[in-house]
């Protein structure tokens, strides 16, 4: 890498996804701040990294293969139920689809803001807290963006869900399933990327990962290989269609999540796949949202990062009164990952859901007041809840401005009926049990 400006960018990225992986990296640290624009010293550096070692103190066991996970996993509930009357799976998987696509809706004029700036907006406009999708201001105050006066996603301005990777990757996701089945392979989902997704609509671990593939590279070091962004919120927002042809199944949901996830990711990029296709898996089966959060917990390692995190929400929802209370306790604790990691957000989506309290509106606008990755968390909680409720408790004002429409960069899939998704997903959900006896 001879572009002194991104070697720079990468030795970064690189050292702290290192240090937060358990590796030493003070001397490369203070090497790397001294090294200034040396060419030479920075590529020392950067191929120094490689030689990292773990610190002893480090208290975490964060293995990346599906074996050693799930040797690593608490005891849980393999499978919960396998028999669903037909019109309750597709009213619920329907549900999963339009809850989806309403939380990204919900927060994706706001991706990437901080809690406070979004309550600064949503107090100026007079809908504090939030309840429904977020209102233009006229004009738009000073110091937010002018692009909210025409978002297709603000209030009064939907008539489609717009495309999303939040909403590309489950459909891509339901792609897979139909024509490579089952039992695809990693390197089947790395084919159909290169065949249905364009590479500029993809971002951080994907792009990563994309262009590692056009390189010749085969998983897992496609994941590994030059991605500083292999324990972002990537691959937890692929997780949805695997629990959406699993219901009852979560154990069965977190597998495919795993062979989707390690395109891309290590270790907590991959447990949070897992661990919110297991939940929405648990949605089919279960009505209590605590249950269904320990159960996407036991599909992952009880020594990770991200398995500590849930449980911390967990302790927190019984001594905090509101999810304010428990917001600051995520971020005093997790607010220094990136706005895009997996594990601050994840934190953010379980908040949500114990605070929702089963209320969709509720779920979904507490997951967005959070903030850092709005549309991933409001389109995951979305996701869990949709399910759990199915289609018919969703309230209509929250789907009915799609006008039954999704947008999508996915190759073949642009302007799709949500309700014919849901159709599609149901077919192979039904086939999935049946195979299954």
């Amino acid at each position: 890498m001879r572009d002194i400006r991104a070697l720079r960018a990468y030795i970064a990225d690189e050292l702290r996804q290192r240090r937060e992986e358990g590796f030493d990296t003070a001397e490369l640290e203070e090497r790397f701040k001294s090294a200034g624009e040396s060419l030479e010293e920075l590529e020392r550096i950067a191929e120094g990294i490689g030689s990292l070692r773990m610190r002893e103190d480090f208290p975490y066991d964060e293995p990346s293969t599906l074996q050693e996970i799930r040797e690593r996993r608490p005891d849980g509930p393999r499978v919960l139920k396998e028999r669903f009357r037909e019109d309750l799976l597709y009213d619920k998987i329907l549900g999963g689809w339009l809850g989806r696509c309403a939380g990204c809706a919900l927060g994706k004029p706001v991706e990437g803001w901080h809690k406070s700036r979004i309550e600064e907006y949503l107090r100026l406009a007079g809908a504090y807290p939030l309840d429904y999708y977020f209102p233009v201001i006229t004009p738009i105050p000073e110091g937010f963006p002018k692009s909210l006066r025409d978002h297709g996603c603000m209030r009064g301005r939907i008539k489609w869900m717009e495309r999303d990777d939040d909403i590309d990757y489950t459909i891509l996701a339901l792609h897979i399933l139909e024509s490579r089945g089952i039992n695809f392979t990693t390197e089947d989902v790395g084919r159909e990327w290169l065949d249905h997704l364009p590479y500029h609509m993809v971002y951080t671990a994907e792009r990563a990962a994309y262009r590692n593939l056009v390189m010749g590279l085969r998983p897992p070091e496609t994941a590994t290989y030059m991605n500083p962004y292999r324990e972002w919120i990537g691959a937890q927002i692929r997780a949805d269609c695997w629990g959406y042809v699993t219901p009852g199944c979560p154990e069965l949901a977190a597998e495919l999540a795993f062979r989707d996830a390690s395109l891309s990711h290590v270790k907590n990029g991959i447990y949070g796949e897992m661990f919110v296709a297991a939940m929405i898996s648990a949605a089919f089966a279960v009505e209590d949202v605590e249950e269904i959060i320990r159960i996407g917990l036991s599909e992952i390692p009880e020594g990770s990062r991200l398995a500590e995190a849930i449980r911390d929400v967990l302790s927190w929802r019984r001594i905090c009164r509101s999810w304010e209370e428990a917001w600051e306790r995520i971020e005093r604790k997790y607010g220094s990952y990136h706005p895009v990691h997996t594990i601050n957000n994840a934190a953010l989506v379980v908040m949500a859901l114990l605070y929702g309290e089963g209320d969709f509106a509720k779920t979904v606008s507490i997951a967005v007041m959070g903030g850092w990755d709005t549309d991933c968390n409001g389109a995951t909680a979305g996701s869990v809840i949709g399910v759990l409720l199915g289609a018919r408790k969703i309230p209509e004002e929250w789907v009915k401005p799609f006008n039954d429409t999704i947008r999508s960069c996915v190759i073949g899939f642009d302007m799709s009926r949500i309700t014919d998704l849901a159709s599609r997903t149901l077919k192979i959900a039904e086939s999935i049990l049946e195979s299954r006896g």
